[in-house]
């Protein structure tokens, strides 16, 4: 067994964290494509929704989820859960947002005010060939928690960290004014 990490022993041995892997109920996950290929000839766009994800790591579960949606007929794929703007993935020409953080979150368990945390505004241009376009901005609330659109250019280390985290996925953006373009193409 290799080293997880430089200051860290073998996995081997004994009190050494372990590696978390994850992966789909195939039960689950059989009935899911069902209802969306059972819905695809009834829709015009089809967006699956994921409630999924664990702090700002992309699980293993979350990607064969997605990838199921998509190749089950979705046009676009979601995800909400964790309270981060999380990487970006064009899976044969759709997107997946694996996470939108919040558009409005002011209060959370337990009664708990939140920060000034950041969401995603997701904005999609679909014709009869299905999407077309996608963007993205980013929104933050204020003390009255109204949800507000925020300048990109106040905006410049979310933008950075979500570059950074789709690159991974050959995922590329275009900055247009306030509005961030996701290239398709991959």
């Amino acid at each position: 067994m290799g080293r997880l990490r430089p200051d860290m022993p073998p996995s081997n041995r004994p009190g050494v964290p372990p590696e978390i892997i994850t992966w789909a109920d195939p039960a689950y996950l059989a009935d899911f494509k069902e209802d969306i290929a059972a819905l695809r000839p009834r829709v015009d766009v089809l967006v699956a929704s994921c409630h999924w994800g664990l702090g700002k790591d992309v699980l293993a579960y979350m990607t064969e989820i997605a990838h199921a949606a998509i190749d089950a007929g979705a046009d676009i794929v979601v995800g909400h859960g964790p309270h981060y703007c999380l990487p970006v993935e064009i899976y044969k020409g759709k997107p997946i947002f694996y996470g939108l953080s919040n558009l409005s979150f002011h209060t959370g368990h337990g009664g708990r005010a939140h920060g000034d945390w950041i969401g995603v505004l997701v904005r999609i241009a679909a014709g009869r060939a299905g999407i077309e376009g996608v963007t993205f901005q980013f929104v933050r609330h204020n003390d009255r928690n109204e949800t507000l659109f925020c300048p990109i250019d106040k905006e410049a280390e979310a933008l950075a960290e979500m570059t950074a985290s789709s690159a991974a996925y050959r995922t590329k953006f275009t900055v247009k004014g306030d509005q961030v373009h996701v290239n398709l193409k991959g």
